[in-house]
């Protein structure tokens, strides 16, 4: 029997649970929902790290939150002040279960079943399983299931990590500062790389090793690479536990996603474009993103939010990408360039897409020029021969 609701959401992941949580604090009333997603998303299985100002829902879900950063370079160690915003760590366990009270507050129907096609007639969209079996009808749909890019970017880069949580019997890490980018890992041959260092407590905190580079590493090379930071850290990893590892990809990429692919369906997540290019952070923007849909629905207009991040933007971080890809700018230097020419909460705030066009310039003017204006100019050529080649 098909299920029929106003609203269906496609995948019940962060972004799912982020926007089921909007609602609940909205206080939207007689709206039928749907969750349609394989797996019941419960307890810690992924950290989202970011920053804002605090006085927001999350506050009571945080793990952590630190006032100051360390970026480490090899030549130097530089704190950060982050007033007025704040650096923060959530597990998804808490995020999971606001979401599961709203959800059963709102009275929703999940459906554990993987989602196939969703055909949208301009007035319903239907939800069919892998199988084609219609499974929901829905007035609109929030499809927050990963895909690529609607075709290859100028530069398509990943994001990859692996974490390990540490836990010692004895005071070992700050909790009063987290470690953001610490660069002096090896640096490969294309790409960047860093660590960083999330303390719950002084004996309790997550250590992970990150690239920023075209592919993800082979083999046991991630705990490798975590071995040789512990050292750096100057961790004895013989008196420590490894408690939870956690692993993750995310695209870092200037190819163009399709937010609204028909009339009825928005994307979230990564395919909605919340995804930043430059760094690959996305948690602060599909939080934006649920609020926007809750306040709408509230007010009984179409759930469409806006987008992540202004074009602007998008287009500085298709020029960074190229110049990093090509060698052009060193990116540990790039780096430290940005932090040490401009305030930390600048940066930040560019990040997550709240900038002033006067502040992007400051940023810009920071950034090595004779390199970036040949990154821009290949990514011009590169756009320009991408929309004459034809389409198969």
């Amino acid at each position: 029997m098909t299920v029929d609701v106003d609203l269906a959401l496609v995948g019940g992941g962060g972004a799912a649970s982020l926007v089921l949580a909007a609602l609940g604090r909205a206080g939207v009333g007689g709206l039928r929902v749907a969750v349609v997603d394989p797996v019941h998303k419960r307890g810690q299985d992924r950290t989202w790290a970011f920053w804002g100002r605090p006085g927001t829902f999350l506050d009571p879900l945080l793990s952590a939150s630190w006032d100051e950063v360390d970026v480490v370079t090899p030549a130097r160690r530089r704190v950060l002040s982050l007033d007025p915003l704040r650096y923060a760590m959530l597990r998804s366990a808490p995020l999971y279960d606001l979401a599961a009270g709203a959800e059963k507050r709102l009275d929703a129907t999940r459906l554990t079943a993987p989602a196939g096609a969703l055909a949208d007639d301009g007035a319903r969209v239907t939800v069919a399983g892998p199988d084609g079996t219609p499974l929901v009808r829905a007035a609109w749909v929030l499809d927050s299931r990963p895909r690529r890019p609607d075709r290859p970017g100028v530069t398509s880069w990943l994001q990859h990590f692996r974490g390990w949580w540490l836990e010692a019997d004895r005071p070992t890490f700050d909790p009063g500062r987290a470690v953001l980018m610490d660069f002096r890992t090896p640096q490969p041959a294309r790409g960047i790389s860093f660590g960083y260092v999330l303390p719950v407590s002084d004996r309790f905190a997550l250590v992970e090793y990150t690239e920023f580079s075209p592919a993800r590493l082979d083999g046991d090379a991630y705990d490798a690479a975590l071995r040789d930071y512990a050292a750096l850290l100057g961790l004895d990893l013989a008196a420590l536990r490894v408690r939870e590892v956690e692993d993750g990809v995310i695209p870092m990429t200037d190819g163009p996603f399709t937010p609204r692919p028909s009339a009825r369906v928005v994307r979230l997540g990564t395919a909605g474009g919340a995804t930043r290019p430059s760094t690959g952070y996305t948690f602060s923007a599909m939080a934006r993103q649920a609020d926007e849909i809750a306040r709408a629905l509230a007010a009984g207009r179409p759930p469409v939010p806006a987008p992540a991040y202004p074009g602007r933007h998008l287009w500085m971080d298709a020029v960074q990408l190229r110049a990093l890809d090509r060698g052009l700018v060193d990116g540990v230097a790039f780096f430290d360039r940005l932090f040490d020419r401009n305030p930390a909460d600048r940066v930040l705030r560019f990040l997550d897409g709240a900038t002033t066009w006067r502040e992007d310039l400051t940023l810009m003017a920071s950034s090595p020029l004779l390199p970036m204006t040949r990154a821009a100019a290949e990514v011009v050529n590169e756009n320009r021969s991408a929309r004459r080649r034809p389409s198969h």
